[in-house]
């Protein structure tokens, strides 16, 4: 009986920690999904719809690689559908449009689950009316590009 019981609590042990390495693995790839996120937001805030499709197309790879138990079933669906308008649309103002609604899925995301060591800030752009998620708390307007390139205000920091 002893050695049932010294068995059965070996293998939950061993079970228990495959999952934790596995859970470790899928949050790993977190910092890299925001990563993804943010060359989008750059390539927009360059007006490079090319470069946006490119990095959608990464964005969507990282995500594909996440486990439902890390960020929720409904948001990673959110997100590759908005991510993949992204990267199928060569028009820069199509792809800004989508953006928006791209962003407030991510900024649900990153204040259910940590995506970075680091401060990330939640702007504003009072014109377009819409968020997004930066590393620097300095503006970059990704809605506007050089037209309106300073246009909003840091709302959040999130830690």
């Amino acid at each position: 009986m002893k050695k049932i019981l010294v068995a059965v609590t070996f293998l939950t042990i061993a079970f228990s920690h495959t999952g934790l390495a596995q859970n470790t693995a899928q949050e790993s790839l977190l910092p890299a999904l925001l990563s993804n996120y943010l060359n989008i937001k750059n390539a927009l805030v360059a007006g490079n719809a090319a470069n946006a499709s490119v990095s959608a197309g990464d964005f969507i790879k990282t995500l594909n690689g996440i486990d439902y138990k890390v960020i929720s079933e409904g948001n990673i669906n959110a997100l590759l559908k908005d991510a993949g308008v992204i990267f199928d649309s060569k028009d820069i103002s199509r792809q800004r449009i989508v953006f928006s609604h791209f962003s407030d899925n991510m900024i649900a995301v990153a204040k259910a689950v940590k995506l970075s060591d680091k401060e990330v800030y939640v702007a504003y752009c009072p014109m377009k009316k819409a968020s997004w998620l930066s590393v620097e708390k300095s503006i970059r307007n990704p809605y506007y590009g050089s037209s309106m390139l300073t246009c909003g205000s840091v709302k959040e920091t999130l830690k």
